[in-house]
């Protein structure tokens, strides 16, 4: 399908109603039969829709689709994608050799009466490219944003209809992604899940695509667990113990791991922290996966990479500053700890007003929402430049207009040096390290963990050397 101009929801669900070889099945639950609505009122719906259904009593849900621990979660939408596309295999082989079969399904969470929750949604697509072959899958997850259940319906129709089309008109995955919202305005809702796969889409890494709803504004952060696998981050973090190593990891060194590992001792004493609950992230910014203004997908992946061989969770976020990670996180502890480990520099530049000047409130204001969520903050110490002297949080002087509340922090705990760190690994720079590596310079790999030196080595990451070939004749 050649599009020249961005089609209202309308034209789309008219032009999938107008294509002979597109057909299937829209079951949708918790949000209303919106979608489908669409479709109807294009018409020529009977060209595409072989059957509608909203299955909303629990009973009804689980004895067609079968039980799951909670209604509104990935594991339902797969049942029920699952349960309408064999249907549709199984009653409609007439059609096979012509038709382009399609199953849609949602399983959605609008604001109740007493707008006490928060609207979301797990919706999906397994669709076919070419008749009779294999399916593929397209799966998302919406965080609705309207304050009305009516304006949170008609998102979902629009993200719907966006979805269907998308899948049909493009090869390409990054298309689909930025289409999502189309006729929709920015901030009413956030994609904060993207995965496709099938025989059409088997090229694709979904850590990409992941990345992409960050770079393109439609979600502020993705997460990937150690196997490198896709995460919805409102569901891996859901009333956990957060806790956090900010970095680059240009490359991963000893000083990364040794900051986790001290960190993780002490947060693990707290008082309030659930052992079984702890969910510890490395988070990278995308300004710290920019180069001139680009970001670079393939370092980027290389870095994704060390951090799980290392059996680490990681995250990417456009949270630059401290205190917007803090809050973003929130949103899913449901008032847990939340620890972040950082260096001496970051707890200055974290006490420096002109980061701040943005905010009506201050530097008052942030504080607010970094300290507000019961976060703490561990110092991991750091060398003085050019001495042996340890830098810690009971080094830093801040301005002496902030000194009482800095001591505030101190006195109740939020701020607090971490013990135990290995000093044979204070003086390692990661800048430093890198640069060994991409200058070809021997010994570098004293200062980053085996695993990591033997991923650099065999995939010439970070601009690694390719050893000179010396042929025998020319000796």
């Amino acid at each position: 399908m050649e599009q020249f101009k961005k089609l209202t929801t309308k034209e789309k669900a008219l032009q999938l109603n107008l294509d002979e070889k597109i057909y299937g099945t829209i079951a949708e639950i918790g949000g209303g039969q919106e979608v489908a609505d669409h479709f109807f009122k294009a018409g020529a719906a009977s060209g595409t829709i072989a059957k509608t259904m909203s299955a909303y009593d629990m009973t009804f849900s689980d004895a067609i689709y079968g039980k799951c621990d909670r209604y509104v979660c990935e594991e339902k939408l797969m049942k029920m994608l699952n349960r309408e596309y064999s249907l549709l295999s199984q009653r409609l082989t007439h059609r096979a050799k012509r038709s382009h079969f399609f199953a849609f399904s949602n399983t959605v969470e609008v604001l109740n009466y007493k707008k006490t929750n928060e609207g979301h949604g797990w919706i999906g697509l397994r669709f076919q490219k070419h008749s009779n072959s294999e399916p593929n899958d397209c799966i998302i997850h919406v965080m609705l944003r309207d304050t009305d259940m009516l304006w949170q319906q008609q998102v979902l129709g629009i993200v719907g209809v966006n979805l269907i089309h998308a899948c049909f008109s493009y090869s390409e995955p990054e298309e689909i992604i930025n289409s999502l919202a189309d006729n929709l305005h920015s901030g009413r809702l956030e994609i904060d899940f993207f995965r496709i796969e099938g025989p059409d889409f088997h090229h694709v890494d979904n850590r990409l695509m992941s990345l992409k709803l960050v770079k393109n504004g439609l979600t502020h952060a993705t997460m990937f667990d150690p196997k490198g696998n896709v995460l919805q981050p409102s569901a891996a973090l859901y009333k956990k113990n957060i806790f956090v190593l900010r970095g680059r990891f240009k490359p991963v060194t000893h000083v990364n791991v040794d900051m986790m590992l001290t960190g993780m001792r002490a947060y693990r004493h707290e008082d309030d922290v659930e052992i079984s609950k702890i969910q510890p992230i490395c988070e990278l910014t995308l300004n710290d996966l920019t180069m001139e203004g680009q970001i670079d997908e393939n370092d980027f992946l290389d870095r994704v990479d060390l951090l799980c061989k290392l059996g680490q969770n990681v995250m990417i976020s456009n949270y630059q500053e401290h205190y917007k990670l803090a809050a973003y996180l929130s949103q899913f502890t449901r008032r847990k700890k939340i620890g972040i480990v950082l260096g001496y520099n970051n707890l200055v530049r974290i006490f420096d007003e002109k980061y701040y000047e943005n905010l009506n409130g201050g530097i008052l204001e942030a504080f607010s929402r970094l300290f507000g969520s019961n976060v703490k903050l561990y110092v991991y110490p750091t060398l003085e430049p050019g001495s042996e002297k340890l830098l810690t949080s009971q080094s830093f002087t801040p301005p002496p207009h902030l000194q009482k509340l800095y001591s505030y922090f101190q006195d109740n705990k939020q701020i607090f040096d971490l013990k135990g760190a290995k000093a044979e690994y204070m003086h390692i720079i990661s800048d430093n390290v890198l640069e060994m590596i991409s200058e070809g310079e021997s010994g570098w790999e004293k200062y980053v963990p085996n695993k990591v030196a033997d991923a650099i080595k065999k995939n010439h990451l970070f601009n690694l050397p390719y050893e000179l070939q010396v042929d025998e004749e020319d000796l």
